[in-house]
């Protein structure tokens, strides 16, 4: 009987190592971030209510924030350089959700402009007379009262792509390729919401195989490091070529 355990007790471990990887590449967020949105605090009985000033609202990942937000009923601030597509953001918010035009504040703003920091703030600050911000600096950390969360998301379903620069800096990306592969970014949204009102630290938001990598450099920085050596070369190849960055790993692109 012994001989028996010793051959079966490798197929069990095997087996249980199989299913566990299963599980683990059907997940789109680290552990603490699916285990706060399974049994944490809802952002539909947090945000309610909450003024949140979105930058970059004008496309991706921002612009669907800023849908979702509305929809919860926050009141929601809205910056990015393009007034007119921040414009056109407000209305749909409008048209989704109860809020009044009050409740969604345009504020144009570049963040590389940091003179104009202090007074976009002094605008905010006027129109609710509060604030609650959804990126801030580490450095703020000595403040128990405010919450810093770090997102670190995956590729996404967005048109951000049609905006990154090849070789020549006037050219934008004409063959983005298909998008499917990404996270669509609505879902990405719902697990930055997750990871704000449950005040996580940090949160990796991302499908695989790009959530894989993460946990790569978090346990075996040597090889993911490997790893990045090769991709990137493909990466840089594809931005150079005019197409997704990620739009293959097994073959180079053509101009």
């Amino acid at each position: 009987m012994e001989w028996a355990v010793l051959l079966l007790l490798p197929l069990a471990l095997c087996a249980l190592l199989y299913l566990l990887g299963r599980w683990l590449l059907g997940l789109d967020g680290d552990l603490t971030l699916l285990w706060a949105e399974w049994r944490g605090k809802r952002p539909e009985n947090e945000l309610p209510d909450k003024v949140v000033w979105v930058t970059g609202a004008s496309s991706g990942i921002g612009e669907e924030l800023a849908y979702q937000l509305a929809k919860i009923g926050a009141l929601v601030v809205l910056s990015a350089r393009r007034e007119n597509e921040l414009e056109r953001v407000k209305q749909k918010c409008l048209e989704i959700s109860n809020l009044s035009s009050k409740d969604i504040l345009v504020l144009p703003l570049d963040l590389t402009d940091r003179s104009f920091h202090e007074t976009a703030t002094k605008i905010v600050l006027q129109h609710f007379g509060r604030g609650f911000f959804n990126s801030l600096r580490p450095e703020l950390g000595e403040y128990p009262e405010i919450i810093i969360t770090t997102i670190c998301p995956g590729p996404v379903q967005s048109k951000i792509i049609h905006n990154v620069f090849t070789e020549d800096l006037s050219k934008s990306l004409e063959n983005t390729g298909d998008q499917s592969h990404k996270m669509p970014t609505d879902r990405c949204v719902r697990l930055t919401l997750v990871s704000m009102v449950n005040d996580l630290k940090e949160a990796w938001i991302s499908d695989h195989p790009y959530l894989a990598v993460c946990y790569l450099w978090q346990y075996a920085p040597t090889w993911a490091w490997w790893l990045m050596n090769k991709m990137g070369k493909i990466r840089i190849q594809n931005f150079k070529c005019g197409v997704d960055a990620d739009v293959s790993y097994s073959q180079k692109k053509k101009a």
